[in-house]
């Protein structure tokens, strides 16, 4: 008997940029050959980086916790984890080399910067005050 006939089927994983809904995104078999599904996948990875411009450039901790030393740096400390956690998880999803998830991913990242990190909607923060509770992400 060869050794070959008991491995299982793998299917092949795109190495280089494609169009097209049959894709795995994240996780195995989804959003799989439904077109539904994979409008589905297409909004989550966009929410998925409007949410992580958001923790980007969101002000969650008020000035009575701010005195606090100690529990404002866990905070900080919990929104800089979700923020890597939720941007590594974009990025596994950019990695399914599917064209559509990457337009949407940079879309999601524009969108979100529009409207919570550019200042077109926010009056601009006080001389001396931080205007983000996180420090900007630098390569």
């Amino acid at each position: 008997m060869d050794g070959m006939s008991n491995m299982e089927h793998k299917s092949y994983t795109h190495m280089t940029f494609f169009w097209g809904r049959n894709s795995e995104i994240l996780f195995a078999g989804w959003p799989g050959t439904r077109t539904g599904m994979y409008v589905l996948a297409l909004v989550f990875v966009f929410a998925l980086a409007l949410l992580v411009e958001w923790i980007s450039h969101c002000r969650l901790i008020g000035e009575g916790l701010k005195s606090n030393r100690v529990v404002a740096g866990v905070l900080r400390t919990i929104m800089h984890a979700m923020r890597v956690g939720l941007a590594y998880l974009l990025m596994l999803a950019v990695m399914s080399f599917n064209v559509g998830v990457l337009i949407v991913a940079i879309l999601g990242h524009g969108v979100g910067f529009f409207f919570f990190g550019s200042r077109a909607f926010q009056k601009t923060p006080p001389p001396g005050k931080a205007s983000t509770d996180l420090p900007t992400t630098n390569c």
